[in-house]
């Protein structure tokens, strides 16, 4: 593994943090009919989970996966699971909506986000927990 991947795990978890921070301005954004904030905020995080993204895959394309050695299995791997299966059922909804908002189909943007906002919210938090599980593990 390149030595640089070894600030891939802590980097993906602030990108997590940040883009739950983010999700969570977007919403005070929109209630306080900032729209444009909305946007920006929205796009922010978009543009950071991409990132997020392209470091998640080539980190472990060199590294494979991190075994979680501790006490507390059971809820590591509730969270695991449910943070990768919640990852991938939600990313083409949340393309979706974010497009829809993008084009202006506000009605069906603000349908689609009313479950599919609280999941990505979910996501980026358990991220950064799965992530506090496993920093005592990894091999470097």
């Amino acid at each position: 593994m390149p030595s640089w991947m070894t600030v891939a795990p802590g980097f993906n978890a602030l990108i997590n943090g940040t883009c739950a921070v983010l999700l969570i301005s977007s919403l005070i954004a929109i209630k306080s009919k900032k729209i444009q904030l909305h946007r920006s905020l929205n796009t922010a995080a978009m543009l950071l989970s991409v990132v997020f993204l392209l470091s998640y895959v080539v980190f472990h394309y060199f590294s494979g996966d991190t075994v979680y050695g501790g006490e507390y299995k059971f809820a590591y791997y509730i969270i695991l699971i449910s943070h990768i299966l919640l990852a991938g059922l939600s990313l083409p909804f949340i393309l979706l909506a974010y497009y829809r908002g993008h084009i202006g189909a506000i009605q069906k943007h603000k349908k689609l986000v009313r479950f599919t906002y609280p999941v990505w919210l979910y996501v980026c938090i358990t991220g950064v927990i799965v992530y506090l599980f496993l920093a005592p593990y990894y091999a470097f």
